[in-house]
């Protein structure tokens, strides 16, 4: 079993940096928003009109994640839930961030970073509905 309660400062810092940097890249010097759940539904819903840059975005995303996977060797997690589960909780998840205008780690990294409302109202709501979803299933384990 792979134990995820290691608290790695350095590599966490890194990779905060990296993806605020990534972010503020992007919107400085296109004029876009790093958010990769629209970036998705667009690709999925106007695939011939999508641009360049957004499909390299995704791909990108695909390359660089098993490029680090093979060059550090990071654990695989294994999932136990079936196919079907799996498929239904992706497209669950999926509509959720088109329906609430973005996800949780976008509109924590480039809305908070943006000074948006919604952002900043949703953000306290996402770690709100996390903390109570960690103490429930701890009392019930």
């Amino acid at each position: 079993m792979i134990d995820y309660t290691q608290f790695t400062p350095l590599s966490a810092l890194l990779g905060g940096a990296l993806i605020g940097c990534s972010a503020f890249l992007l919107l400085y010097l296109n004029g876009r928003i790093s958010g990769i759940s629209g970036i998705t539904s667009r690709l999925l819903e106007k695939p011939k009109q999508s641009t360049t840059a957004s499909w390299l975005f995704v791909a990108g995303l695909i390359a660089g994640s098993a490029l680090a996977s093979s060059a550090f060797s990071l654990p695989v997690p294994k999932i136990d839930n079936s196919w079907p589960l799996i498929i239904a909780s992706g497209l669950l998840v999926g509509f959720g961030s088109v329906y609430g205008s973005g996800c949780t780690s976008g509109h924590g990294v480039c809305g908070l970073a943006r000074l948006s409302k919604r952002s900043l109202v949703s953000v306290p709501i996402f770690m709100l509905a996390a903390v109570l979803s960690y103490y429930l299933l701890s009392l019930a384990s």
